[in-house]
């Protein structure tokens, strides 16, 4: 594994590298979503937008990841909290997740943007940076990893941040190409939730034709509209449902009924999207409305 490039005199650390990297992508990610969706004006105000919706959650995601693994075991944490602190590894996602979409929350409470559609906008970034940060994991061999295998992709970290000689897991691997898939898979969603909206306003305009109307029958359009909010629950649920899942083969401790705190935080991620979900679903905005005549 590759902890640091060694540039001259200078050690770049990997990990953090494809933080970095992470935040470029998902910025670019997020500047298309905003403009597909009608957030910002132009091109212009959609990349900074964008720009800040990526830098403040990040950065607050970043420092709430390493709060809540410190806090994880506080005896340690302060008995040296500044080699703790400053650490090049310790990051809890639940801790990042829920500092960053404070922070996200904030901001779009701020600028007066729907919070549901800004959640919506975010989803396919968050997946994909998530999925590239992992990379970082991978690379500096920070503990990530998962249980010994004999599986032919089964790999060691004999140079790691936190070392090992016998062939385990590659998890960060996994939650690069599931994080991947999710992030396309919710990029088409919100594609088909932005298309619904224009099918649903061209008929309710009263210019629209009769042969429009005869196509497509109010109740089967309310069928196939994903309602605000709907790309946020699926990212919940299947963001959740992969950690919950990855946990399995995880190195990671078991505290609560045999689970991890990540698995749990899973679970957690996993119920609340599905909650989401289903009011959004119920809600009397989501049920079909008779026609006028």
């Amino acid at each position: 594994m590759i902890p640091f490039l060694h540039l001259g005199s200078l050690n770049v650390p990997t990990f953090g590298l494809m933080v970095a990297t992470a935040m470029a992508c998902a910025y670019f990610v997020l500047r298309a979503d905003i403009f597909r969706r009608g957030l910002a004006p132009d091109k212009a105000s959609a990349a900074a937008t964008a720009e800040t919706f990526i830098a403040f959650p990040c950065l607050a995601g970043i420092a709430g990841a390493k709060l809540y693994h410190e806090l994880q075991s506080p005896g340690e944490f302060f008995a040296h909290p500044l080699q703790h602190m400053f650490s090049q590894y310790g990051f809890a996602w639940f801790g990042g997740l829920l500092a960053g979409f404070a922070a996200y929350a904030w901001l779009a409470w701020m600028r007066r943007i729907p919070l549901l559609e800004m959640f919506d906008a975010g989803s396919p970034a968050a997946a994909l940076g998530y999925g590239i940060g992992r990379i970082g994991c991978f690379l500096s061999g920070d503990g990530d990893y998962g249980i010994p295998t004999s599986l032919p992709w089964g790999m060691s970290f004999p140079n790691g941040l936190v070392p090992t000689t016998e062939r385990v897991h590659p998890t960060p691997l996994y939650e690069l190409i599931a994080a991947c898939a999710i992030a396309w898979w919710l990029w088409r969603l919100g594609a088909r939730q932005i298309a619904s909206r224009s099918v649903a306003a061209a008929s309710a305009s009263p210019q629209s034709s009769r042969s429009s109307a005869k196509s497509a029958s109010p109740a089967s359009a309310a069928q196939s509209r994903i309602p605000r909010g709907g790309i946020f629950a699926a990212y919940l649920i299947l963001t959740g449902l992969e950690r919950f899942l990855v946990e399995f083969i995880r190195i990671n401790p078991r505290s609560f009924l045999g689970m991890s705190n990540a698995q749990a935080a899973g679970l957690l991620s996993l119920i609340a999207g599905a909650a989401l979900w289903w009011r959004l679903r119920t809600s009397p905005s989501a049920s079909p409305r008779p026609a006028r005549r």
